[in-house]
């Protein structure tokens, strides 16, 4: 039996919660488990210079771990004066993730920002933040389309994230921090509705994995994120 107790192939209970955030143009709080992500998205009538003149639109994220998320308080990285390597590929890779599904050429010279601020966590944060992110980046894009600022909408599909991970030679889905801690191998896979692949990271940690391991665990994360995006579409209505 895994240590959360839950069955292999089971998610964590997960909810999205659509527009906790007041001000921001679309935003979700998503609650894997104990890991809670706030995610809010900012639409900027400007472009990065590399863009300009070129009609097309931007995506990218920011991501943050407050000092408190964890189970002993984190320096802040403005203390430090800069980001740590692990925030700028996650926040990058929460960027590729929600482009992926963007057609940017709809956007018009804008860029929509996605902060992503873990409030607590308990593993899997990035995936976390990429789903809430989706949720988010869609809310704000209906809310341009209904002030007429868009004519039609940028997103061809879902997108989502999950982890799976291989403990004590079992494929497990979903690993909350407990289980990611004593894993032997460890994944990340970003999958679109229709089930075409973004990204995948996995790597061994204790010892190397076959290739028939490899597709056990993306069977279970695809699994995983067609639930995800079935809860993301109630999210968006």
């Amino acid at each position: 039996m895994r240590p959360s107790a839950r069955a292999l192939d089971e998610l964590r209970a997960v909810t999205l919660v659509p527009n906790p955030a007041k001000f921001a143009e679309g935003s979700c709080l998503a609650k894997f488990g104990d890991t809670h992500v706030l995610c809010a998205a900012t639409v900027e009538e400007k472009i990065p210079p590399f863009l300009k003149g070129t009609g097309m639109g931007w995506v990218t994220a920011e991501y943050g771990m407050l000092p408190r998320a964890t189970l002993e308080r984190t320096e802040r990285e403005a203390v430090r004066g800069r980001q740590s390597g692990r925030t700028q590929e996650i926040q990058r890779l929460i960027g590729r993730s929600l482009r992926a599904v963007t057609r940017r050429e709809l956007l018009g010279e804008r860029q929509i920002r996605i902060d992503c601020d873990v409030l607590q966590a308990d593993g899997g944060t990035r995936c976390a933040a990429i789903t809430g992110g989706y949720v988010a980046l869609a809310l704000a894009l209906r809310r341009l389309q209904a002030q007429g600022r868009l004519k039609e909408n940028p997103l061809t599909e879902g997108v989502a994230a999950v982890s799976c991970g291989i403990w004590q030679g079992d494929c497990m889905l979903d690993l909350d921090y407990a289980e990611d801690a004593t894993a032997m191998a460890d994944a990340n896979f970003v999958l679109t509705a229709s089930g075409l692949m973004v990204e995948a990271q996995a790597s061994a940690e204790a010892r190397p994995f076959t290739s028939d391991q490899f597709a056990q665990l993306l069977a279970l994360a695809q699994k995983g994120a067609a639930r995800l995006i079935t809860l993301q579409k109630e999210a968006t209505g």
